[in-house]
């Protein structure tokens, strides 16, 4: 009887070798394969404070949150870190009236990010050339787009931006597209206004780190149990048809 690739020939005919999808991301339980997942969500969450610190050290602009955050410690004899787990606090209030519950992802978004994003500033000596700015800049939206992948892949919740985007979304009914747009517009004009630096690099950062998110999320997104025993099954059921028809 012949052997058939079962996983080769549904490439194939789908056309998508190379191109993993990713599971819809909702939040799991704590105890599915949770050191697995602890450790992805850790690794994630460090990575994504150190790239906000590059980017910061870049000085060409930063992200609308970012902005925010810069333009406030100009206010403030506060520290970057602190002042983004103080943000994320006060944004976590705003999912009371949203009916959004937090999750263990979302207090490690808050304590992690603080705590990385300062060491990384300690650590990441301050550049004066164009050059090492413009390699800042790249390094730091790249490592971003990749570190939201890692952190969001371990599938433990939304951290408090995320939540009350999509919890906004759903209460007005408005696209998620939408609402973000309005959110990360508004609080961009408030960190502008305060002193926050807004440049190319906040355009780039627009541009690039949702394709790079999109392009990494599928190789680190965690199916779960039930869709890998699902694909198990489907593909053996599909291989005994195949093999009675050879």
């Amino acid at each position: 009887m012949a052997r058939v690739n079962i996983g080769k020939i549904s490439q194939r005919r789908s056309g998508r070798a190379d191109s993993p999808t990713p599971p819809v991301l909702t939040c799991l339980p704590v105890g599915e394969r949770p050191i697995r997942r602890l450790a992805q969500l850790l690794g994630g969450l460090v990575l994504y404070g150190l790239s906000m610190s590059v980017l910061v050290r870049a000085a060409l602009g930063v992200n609308p949150w970012s902005v925010l955050y810069e333009g406030l410690q100009h206010q403030t004899s506060l520290s970057f870190g602190t002042i983004s787990a103080v943000v994320g606090l006060l944004v976590l209030l705003g999912w009371i009236p949203l009916r959004q519950k937090p999750t263990l992802g979302t207090v490690a978004n808050i304590a992690v990010l603080a705590v990385a994003s300062d060491l990384g500033l300690a650590l990441i000596p301050a550049v004066t050339t164009l050059a090492g700015q413009m390699m800042l800049l790249l390094l730091g939206i790249a490592l971003n787009g990749f570190a939201v992948a890692v952190y969001v892949g371990a599938r433990f919740g939304p951290g408090p931006r995320d939540g009350l985007m999509t919890g906004l979304s759903h209460r007005t009914g408005g696209s998620v597209r939408l609402v973000r747009t309005l959110l990360e517009v508004t609080v961009l004009l408030v960190g502008w206004a305060l002193g926050g630096r807004a440049g190319v690099g906040t355009l780039l950062y627009a541009l690039l780190v949702g394709p790079i998110t999109q392009f990494f999320l599928p190789r680190f997104a965690y199916r779960g149990r039930r869709a890998a025993q699902a694909a198990e099954v489907h593909t053996v059921g599909a291989a005994e048809k195949l093999e009675r028809a050879v």
